[in-house]
């Protein structure tokens, strides 16, 4: 199945170079641009994307708000959306994460990088790996100005058996399916399962947002390094 990327960048320089980075990628298309983030969400519609790569900073709509959109849209509710960052903006893409993003990633990282984003987002993992975006998410999940997590979501944690939340604490820490089925010796798709009920009981959209919820809810606590 073509994985359908929408590009969204006010850059028309770097939707050029993205465009034929993924047009030339086996079972990739792109099939819309959008330089603001208001003509992102209309474009998800009509495109059918399946990923949009999202500049955080746009004019008009940004990406930040773009992404919260297309996260509270229903309709939209299969679109995973990857963040394009400098990395100078991190407290941005911790929002966005909270809004629904599925990840972020530099704009300065090898095209196979960006490749292998766009495939995971696809696929409903998180782009959520490296130590450094580990770290990044507990610092800014720990400010004092974060917005308070929404109790009934929390309050969904007792519903999660204990291999759950154990799964759930190892998720948070970054690691994926096949490093958590070493640590806890079983199966990657038992692991796999116990993510998705994960999911289902909290309802998150993807293991990003069971990231933030781990942070969020005090099960997981943010490192200081």
């Amino acid at each position: 199945m073509t994985i359908r990327v929408l590009l969204a960048d006010d850059q028309a320089l770097l939707r050029s170079a993205f465009r034929v980075l993924v047009d030339s990628e086996p079972g990739m298309s792109v099939v819309g641009e959008a330089s603001d983030g208001a003509e992102a969400v209309r474009l998800a519609k009509e495109c059918a994307a399946d990923v949009v790569l999202m500049d955080i900073r746009m004019p008009g709509t940004d990406g930040l708000a773009a992404t919260r959109m297309i996260g509270a849209d229903p309709e939209l509710a299969h679109v995973r959306v990857v963040i394009l960052t400098t990395f100078e903006v991190d407290d941005y893409v911790v929002r966005a994460l909270r809004a629904g993003a599925a990840g972020f990633l530099g704009k300065g990282s090898e095209p196979e990088e960006l490749l292998t984003a766009i495939r995971l987002a696809a696929s409903g993992e998180a782009l959520l790996s490296p130590a450094a975006t580990k770290g990044l998410i507990g610092r800014f999940l720990a400010q004092a100005d974060a917005p308070v997590p929404d109790p009934a979501r929390l309050a969904r944690l007792d519903a999660l058996t204990g291999r759950e939340r154990e799964v759930l604490v190892l998720v948070a820490g970054g690691h994926s399916n096949d490093e958590i089925a070493e640590r806890l010796e079983v199966s990657p798709l038992t692991v796999k399962t116990h993510v998705n009920r994960a999911m289902a009981k909290l309802g998150a959209r993807d293991r990003a947002q069971l990231v933030v919820i781990a942070y969020e809810s005090g099960l997981v606590r943010p490192r200081s390094d």
